[in-house]
């Protein structure tokens, strides 16, 4: 049996294996799942469903029954351990070989280990997965708990908000001078920093984390001698695309799989999308890795359609949101072209009511809307136009956002 094989079981392999469909094409499509789930997207695992507002619905793409009606096979609790790209077979943990016309790598990528004594203790914990998130809730959803969390990124900083919302007691601790600086710079890292301790969060930055203590449970984190007690412990330190099944069969790779515009890897027939692919940016002309939930939601697409034949690319302005107790925020830019970039703010920061532009000379290269709603479709157009900006209408919330955006 050949047709299309899609391996991943995340966002990108469930977009792109429903746009086979929508785009008409009628022969087999496989998807080989490692997890024990049809594909699900991962946004909700440290915000809503790990705080028990949202359920598995949030999740799930489809429920089974789409998939059946779509004529979609879905192998679950299966990987793919081996590629053959001359023969065109995937050969898979079960010990089949599946041929496939054209093959999408969508395997996402895994949590950075931190490799201190005692990461490998009970209640140490890692969030990727669904499984990883069931297990966190488990421990938190009740409250009273002390959750230490190594790492300020992205994850920790929601998995931070939600346990505390849940009524934990929750520390930071973060080697950098300010959380989330990587992504947006220490000025706006500071607003998220205020926010946390404002509600109670102890945040610990330019701080080293030495071991996790406790004898067969975690019971401590030892930060530069001295030992906050913890009840359970969180590793967010990044993580790492998943290249190795690309890597043992030729596929180039560098810090993910290498793509071009439209998502083929260096081997005839296939593509990569999601956290693992390095495409190359048709726009800013450089590679471009994103781990965030709308490259997974668009991506998966253009793999979908260029596998078919379609003249495509991959063009879209990277995005990303995130939701920490009371602040709302929509993110749009190129992470290149923002280091550096001079901030233009508009609104009142003190409030986190505002607007705030990474702008490079005068062309606006990224922005974040923090608490201010629909503005994101304004702001990707002001991205995208790539024309000079007037910097002080830009920061004045009396000139209409949209009178600044021209063709």
């Amino acid at each position: 049996m050949a047709g299309m094989v899609i391996v991943g079981g995340g966002l990108a392999a469930g977009t792109a294996a429903q746009t086979l469909r929508e785009e008409g094409y009628e022969g087999d499509v496989t998807v080989i799942a490692a997890e024990p789930h049809t594909p699900y997207q991962r946004p909700p695992l440290s915000k809503g469903y790990l705080k028990g507002d949202e359920g598995l619905d949030a999740v799930i793409l489809h429920p089974d029954d789409w998939y059946r009606e779509q004529r979609i096979e879905v192998r679950q609790s299966t990987t793919a351990d081996a590629i053959d790209v001359d023969a065109h077979t995937v050969t898979l943990s079960d010990g089949t070989a599946l041929g496939y016309d054209k093959l999408l790598l969508a395997t996402g990528s895994s949590p950075r280990q931190l490799p201190i004594p005692g990461h490998g203790l009970t209640g140490v914990h890692m969030l990727r997965t669904l499984a990883d998130s069931d297990a966190l809730k488990a421990e938190l959803s009740g409250g009273g708990k002390k959750l230490v969390l190594i790492g300020s990124g992205w994850i920790g900083m929601e998995v931070a908000a939600t346990a505390k919302q849940l009524g934990n007691q929750v520390t930071i601790l973060e080697r950098d001078p300010v959380p989330l600086a990587i992504a947006l710079g220490e000025e706006m890292g500071n607003v998220f920093r205020r926010l946390h301790e404002e509600n109670g969060i102890d945040l610990r930055t330019s701080v080293n984390v030495e071991r996790i203590t406790g004898d067969t449970r975690a019971e401590g984190v030892v930060v530069d001698g001295q030992t906050v007690p913890a009840d359970l412990v969180l590793i967010g330190v990044g993580a790492i695309p998943n290249t190795k099944l690309a890597e043992d069969a030729g596929i180039a790779t560098e810090r993910g799989i290498l793509t071009d515009a439209s998502l083929r890897t260096s081997a005839a027939d296939v593509y990569a999308a999601g956290d693992v692919a390095n495409a190359m940016h048709p726009v800013i002309g450089e590679r471009l890795r994103s781990e965030h939930w709308a490259n997974a939601l668009n991506s998966g697409p253009v793999a979908a359609r260029a596998m078919l034949g379609k003249d495509v690319q991959h063009d879209m302005i990277p995005y990303f949101y995130s939701d920490q107790f009371d602040l709302g925020m929509e993110l749009s830019g190129y992470p290149g072209p923002m280091k550096g970039a001079q901030l233009v703010v508009r609104g009142d920061k003190g409030k986190r009511e505002f607007i705030v532009f990474w702008v490079q000379g005068k062309r606006v290269v990224g922005g974040m809307n923090v608490n201010v709603w629909d503005v994101n479709e304004t702001v990707q157009k002001l991205i995208a136009s790539g024309a000079d900006v007037d910097l002080d209408k830009l920061a004045d919330t009396a000139v209409p956002l949209d009178s600044l955006v021209t063709a």
